[in-house]
Protein backbone atom coordinates (compact mmCIF):
# COMPACT_ATOMS: atom_id res chain seq x y z
CA UNK A 1 0.00 0.00 0.00
CA UNK A 2 1.01 3.47 -1.13
CA UNK A 3 0.68 4.87 2.39
CA UNK A 4 2.10 2.40 4.65
CA UNK A 5 3.70 4.15 7.47
CA UNK A 6 3.23 7.33 6.16
CA UNK A 7 0.55 10.25 7.37
CA UNK A 8 -0.93 12.16 5.31
CA UNK A 9 -1.86 14.90 6.59
CA UNK A 10 2.22 15.69 7.87
CA UNK A 11 3.49 18.54 5.13
CA UNK A 12 5.27 22.10 4.98
CA UNK A 13 2.64 24.72 5.67
CA UNK A 14 5.30 27.40 4.38
CA UNK A 15 5.07 26.18 1.17
CA UNK A 16 1.59 26.03 0.40
CA UNK A 17 0.66 29.60 -1.76
CA UNK A 18 -1.97 32.34 0.02
CA UNK A 19 -5.56 30.81 -0.87
CA UNK A 20 -7.74 33.95 0.30
CA UNK A 21 -8.96 34.97 -3.20
CA UNK A 22 -9.58 31.31 -4.12
CA UNK A 23 -13.12 29.62 -4.11
CA UNK A 24 -13.44 25.51 -4.45
CA UNK A 25 -15.77 23.54 -5.24
CA UNK A 26 -16.37 19.89 -2.80
CA UNK A 27 -18.01 17.20 -4.72
CA UNK A 28 -18.95 14.22 -1.93
CA UNK A 29 -20.24 11.26 -2.65
CA UNK A 30 -22.62 9.86 0.14
CA UNK A 31 -21.49 6.04 -0.58
CA UNK A 32 -19.32 5.03 2.40
CA UNK A 33 -20.69 8.23 4.16
CA UNK A 34 -18.40 7.84 7.71
CA UNK A 35 -15.33 7.49 5.35
CA UNK A 36 -16.46 10.61 2.80
CA UNK A 37 -17.64 12.91 6.05
CA UNK A 38 -14.24 12.28 7.43
CA UNK A 39 -12.19 13.18 4.13
CA UNK A 40 -14.61 16.25 3.25
CA UNK A 41 -13.94 17.69 7.28
CA UNK A 42 -9.88 16.94 6.33
CA UNK A 43 -10.40 19.20 2.97
CA UNK A 44 -12.78 21.68 4.46
CA UNK A 45 -11.14 22.31 7.57
CA UNK A 46 -7.55 22.55 5.54
CA UNK A 47 -8.79 24.89 2.75
CA UNK A 48 -10.00 27.11 6.29
CA UNK A 49 -6.27 26.74 7.78
CA UNK A 50 -5.01 28.32 4.54
CA UNK A 51 -7.03 31.44 4.27
CA UNK A 52 -10.52 30.65 2.67
CA UNK A 53 -13.49 31.90 3.55
CA UNK A 54 -16.56 29.13 4.21
CA UNK A 55 -18.53 31.45 2.24
CA UNK A 56 -15.92 30.22 -0.55
CA UNK A 57 -16.41 26.65 -0.06
CA UNK A 58 -19.22 24.99 -2.10
CA UNK A 59 -20.16 21.40 -1.39
CA UNK A 60 -22.45 19.22 -3.04
CA UNK A 61 -23.36 15.67 -2.27
CA UNK A 62 -24.00 13.16 -4.82
CA UNK A 63 -25.15 9.20 -4.21
CA UNK A 64 -21.81 7.16 -4.87
CA UNK A 65 -18.18 7.44 -6.40
CA UNK A 66 -19.52 6.93 -10.06
CA UNK A 67 -21.62 10.20 -9.75
CA UNK A 68 -18.51 12.08 -8.43
CA UNK A 69 -17.63 12.70 -13.03
CA UNK A 70 -21.18 14.16 -13.43
CA UNK A 71 -20.68 16.28 -10.50
CA UNK A 72 -17.69 17.40 -10.91
CA UNK A 73 -18.35 18.58 -14.05
CA UNK A 74 -21.12 20.86 -13.10
CA UNK A 75 -19.50 22.14 -10.54
CA UNK A 76 -16.49 23.45 -12.45
CA UNK A 77 -19.17 25.71 -14.04
CA UNK A 78 -19.42 27.23 -10.80
CA UNK A 79 -16.93 29.77 -10.74
CA UNK A 80 -14.31 28.25 -8.68
CA UNK A 81 -10.86 27.90 -8.95
CA UNK A 82 -10.51 24.16 -8.30
CA UNK A 83 -13.01 21.23 -7.50
CA UNK A 84 -12.15 18.06 -5.26
CA UNK A 85 -13.75 15.08 -5.46
CA UNK A 86 -14.42 13.31 -2.33
CA UNK A 87 -15.13 9.54 -2.39
CA UNK A 88 -14.15 5.93 -1.69
CA UNK A 89 -15.45 2.37 -3.10
CA UNK A 90 -14.10 -0.35 -1.02
CA UNK A 91 -13.49 -3.94 -3.22
CA UNK A 92 -16.40 -6.73 -2.38
CA UNK A 93 -16.47 -9.82 -4.06
CA UNK A 94 -17.73 -8.88 -7.66
CA UNK A 95 -15.90 -7.32 -10.07
CA UNK A 96 -18.13 -3.20 -9.44
CA UNK A 97 -14.99 -2.11 -7.48
CA UNK A 98 -12.56 -2.38 -10.94
CA UNK A 99 -15.80 -1.06 -12.70
CA UNK A 100 -16.18 1.72 -10.57
CA UNK A 101 -12.64 2.52 -10.01
CA UNK A 102 -11.42 2.85 -13.69
CA UNK A 103 -14.37 5.14 -14.85
CA UNK A 104 -14.31 7.78 -12.03
CA UNK A 105 -10.37 7.92 -11.93
CA UNK A 106 -10.80 8.47 -16.04
CA UNK A 107 -13.32 10.67 -15.62
CA UNK A 108 -11.93 12.94 -13.59
CA UNK A 109 -9.15 12.60 -15.61
CA UNK A 110 -11.17 13.66 -18.77
CA UNK A 111 -12.36 16.57 -16.94
CA UNK A 112 -8.88 17.86 -15.99
CA UNK A 113 -7.74 17.35 -19.77
CA UNK A 114 -10.78 18.76 -21.18
CA UNK A 115 -11.17 21.51 -19.21
CA UNK A 116 -9.76 24.81 -17.60
CA UNK A 117 -10.52 24.15 -13.75
CA UNK A 118 -8.66 21.10 -12.28
CA UNK A 119 -10.24 18.58 -10.66
CA UNK A 120 -8.45 16.85 -7.17
CA UNK A 121 -8.91 12.92 -6.99
CA UNK A 122 -9.65 11.87 -3.67
CA UNK A 123 -11.24 8.66 -3.91
CA UNK A 124 -10.20 6.12 -1.57
CA UNK A 125 -9.93 3.14 -3.57
CA UNK A 126 -8.98 0.38 -0.59
CA UNK A 127 -9.49 -3.61 0.09
CA UNK A 128 -11.33 -3.08 3.09
CA UNK A 129 -13.12 -0.65 5.50
CA UNK A 130 -10.18 -0.45 8.13
CA UNK A 131 -7.67 0.92 5.03
CA UNK A 132 -10.47 3.36 4.51
CA UNK A 133 -10.08 4.33 7.67
CA UNK A 134 -6.93 4.80 8.30
CA UNK A 135 -6.77 7.25 5.17
CA UNK A 136 -9.56 9.06 5.95
CA UNK A 137 -8.13 10.41 9.66
CA UNK A 138 -6.85 7.44 11.22
CA UNK A 139 -3.08 5.74 11.48
CA UNK A 140 -2.25 7.26 7.54
CA UNK A 141 -3.82 10.69 8.42
CA UNK A 142 -6.41 12.43 6.35
CA UNK A 143 -6.27 11.87 2.50
CA UNK A 144 -8.80 15.37 2.14
CA UNK A 145 -5.63 17.13 3.94
CA UNK A 146 -3.78 16.03 1.20
CA UNK A 147 -6.33 16.47 -1.72
CA UNK A 148 -7.10 20.35 -0.14
CA UNK A 149 -3.22 21.18 -0.34
CA UNK A 150 -2.96 19.83 -4.11
CA UNK A 151 -6.48 22.14 -4.88
CA UNK A 152 -4.91 25.00 -3.16
CA UNK A 153 -1.87 24.47 -5.48
CA UNK A 154 -3.12 24.08 -8.50
CA UNK A 155 -5.65 26.72 -8.19
CA UNK A 156 -2.73 29.07 -7.72
CA UNK A 157 -1.10 27.05 -10.78
CA UNK A 158 -4.29 27.74 -13.02
CA UNK A 159 -3.92 31.66 -11.79
CA UNK A 160 -0.39 31.77 -12.80
CA UNK A 161 -0.35 30.29 -15.97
Amino acid sequence: MATENKNLSKYDKTTIPNATKFRFGIVVSQWNESITENLFQGAYNTLIEHGVLPTNIIKWAVPGSFELIFGSKKMQEQMVNAVIAIGSVIKGDTKHFDFVCEAVSQGIKDLNVLRETPVIFCVLTDDTMQQAIERSGGKHGNKGIEAAVAAIQMAELRKNS
